[in-house]
């Protein structure tokens, strides 16, 4: 659930905690440009993030979150376990290193990988509209296709949205690599110019942390940058950004939370992205 609101998914959900990833208000922010060393740094985190993000880390159990990284590595090493010559694969490592999963939890599945012994998953993209017309990608992994299909379904049926066809909304996404630092690794000029130097399109800094953007081709190349800078970031991964967002009142809000509960709650859903923008006064309610 990246509108991380990356962002699931939230992401950015409790989202961030467990993987969801959602669209929410921020900012404007320019890319960042070489020629152009005085750009300035913008606010980037939400407060509904921020709300969430807590809910996550107190109401989330840990096994949820290692699920859902054991998932991405066991798929990450299909081809390689070679780190070095595997970018999914480091990128994987990472992730779960910054969760602080056990050493023995990853070389256990890196050992069934190498012997051909690990879970069978399939990758799939679901896309529909949620409450007030927001729109939703959910990123699944799963050995059934036709139980995560049915369960995503009923979800987005019983919670006021619909499922679309391919293609129904992605439009509206950029796919970003997104990197996440807490607010206290560094200031918001130290950070830009590392970023500037490590190659990253955008940085987005305030009270609350540091959220850096890049393509998608690049992202292995400045996470690891940044890593040497500043160690291992708080979140990391590719996301689906929001080209655009769309206001949500109270009621929308909170049936679109009920929504994205239920997805979070969905063991084969990796992460869910959405371009839902909440208010001030909604959140507080909603807190």
């Amino acid at each position: 659930m990246s509108g991380k609101a990356g962002s699931p998914s939230f992401d950015l959900l409790y989202l961030c905690a467990s993987g969801l990833d959602v669209g929410l208000s921020r900012k404007k922010s320019k890319p960042v440009n070489k020629a152009d060393k005085q750009q300035e740094i913008m606010a980037g985190h939400s407060k509904f993030k921020n709300i969430m993000h807590r809910k996550g880390a107190q109401d989330k159990k840990r096994a949820k979150v290692f699920g859902r990284l054991i998932k991405e590595l066991t798929v990450a090493a299909r081809s390689s376990t070679e780190p070095d010559s595997n970018p999914r694969l480091r990128s994987a490592l990472s992730a779960a290193r910054a969760a602080n999963m056990p050493k023995d939890n990853i070389e256990r599945v890196l050992k069934r990988a190498e012997g051909g012994e690990g879970e069978n998953y399939d990758e799939i993209r679901y896309e529909g509209y949620g409450p007030g017309g927001t729109a939703l990608i959910v990123d699944a992994m799963t050995d059934n296709r036709n139980r995560t299909a049915s369960e995503v379904r009923a979800a987005f049926n019983k919670f006021g949205g619909s499922l679309g066809e391919t293609g129904s909304v992605s439009f509206m996404f950029d796919r970003v690599g997104q990197i996440i630092y807490p607010a206290d690794v560094t200031d918001a000029d130290t950070m830009f110019e590392a970023v500037l130097e490590a190659g990253a399109e955008n940085v987005e800094s305030d009270q609350t942390g540091h959220e850096v953007v890049c393509a998608p081709n690049d992202f292995n190349a400045v996470r690891e940058a940044l890593e040497t800078v500043f160690g291992a970031p708080e979140e990391s991964g590719l996301t689906w950004k929001p080209q655009n967002l769309i206001a949500v009142d109270e009621g929308q809000a909170s049936t679109l939370i009920k929504l994205l509960d239920a997805l979070d709650d969905n063991d084969d859903v990796q992460n869910v992205s959405s371009n839902f923008d909440i208010s001030d006064d909604v959140i507080a309610k909603l807190a």
